[in-house]
């Protein structure tokens, strides 16, 4: 794939530049030409003045033209107003990262015009609307380190090619293990809320914020090297961290207990209602 555009260029549009960047800050005439829309206009400008070969579109139509596979990044709320109207034809892909935003509804969306974009979710016979191959996909911000396994549906050789030199490609079957697995990624800033409870814990016993906050993150860093052992059970690795009536055993018990997993697994169960 030599020519990929990215439309809405936040976060994860970031991070993915950076990722197919990354090793490669000056450009070797072997990474892919990059087009960027103008959305997130101070991102793109600061990525295209970074790297060689990432250039910043004057619209969102240049982008689609001028690539070969697109990735579409908005935000949710702004699908509407920044994809209504796009063409795309057959021989583009385009790789829908928006959470929540099923493929029918993007189909629907692309081929319905700007002015009745507010009826975009209701044009379901709609005869223009686009025959490209659609692939939702789940890039995490870890991309950018091609560290992120980012699952996608349906299963595409371009695509999983793509991601697989990003760190990763884990096709699913259907839409439903899709969403199973977009829930799991809403349980991120839970993992550092609660590494940043555990450092006001240990400041609130008289540490020093910035040796408890050094101190939590060498413990965790530690744990996350550790999980590129795939021999090893999630399960295994909680009863290797454990000695009977220990310090972990008793954490686990006292706190993480079967109420506390529950409430987890309803949290989940609420989240996955709502993105199918």
């Amino acid at each position: 794939m030599k020519r990929i555009g990215i439309i809405g260029v936040g976060e994860i549009g970031r991070a993915i530049v950076e990722g197919l960047r990354h090793g490669d800050g000056h450009g070797d005439g072997g990474s892919p030409e990059v087009f960027l829309s103008p959305r997130g206009a101070r991102t793109a400008a600061e990525l295209s003045e970074r790297y060689e070969g990432v250039r910043v579109c004057a619209d969102n139509q240049e982008v689609v033209d001028r690539s070969e596979l697109v990735i579409i990044a908005v935000r949710r709320q702004d699908r509407h107003e920044a994809l209504a109207g796009l063409k795309v034809d057959h021989d583009r892909i385009v790789v829908n990262v928006m959470a929540g935003v099923g493929n029918d509804e993007l189909r629907r969306i692309l081929a319905t015009d700007a002015t009745d974009a507010t009826d975009a979710t209701d044009a379901t016979d709609a005869t223009d609307a686009t025959d490209a191959p659609l692939v939702r996909a789940i890039p995490l911000p870890a991309i950018r380190e091609r560290r992120s396994v980012t699952v996608t549906y349906p299963s595409h050789p371009e695509v999983n090619s793509l991601f697989g030199q990003l760190g990763g490609a884990l096709p699913v079957p259907d839409e439903d293990a899709f969403n199973v697995l977009s829930a799991l990624t809403g349980t991120l800033t839970a993992h550092y809320t609660y590494l940043a409870t555990l450092t006001s814990w240990a400041a609130g016993h008289g540490i020093a914020p910035d040796e408890a906050d050094r101190y939590v993150r060498g413990l965790f860093q530690g744990i996350g090297r550790s999980l590129s052992d795939e021999t090893r059970s999630l399960h295994q690795f909680a009863a290797d961290h454990e000695t009977p009536g220990g310090n972990n055993e008793r954490i686990r018990t006292t706190w993480f207990d079967a109420a506390n997993s529950e409430a987890l697994r309803m949290a989940l169960d609420g989240l996955l209602a709502d993105l199918t």
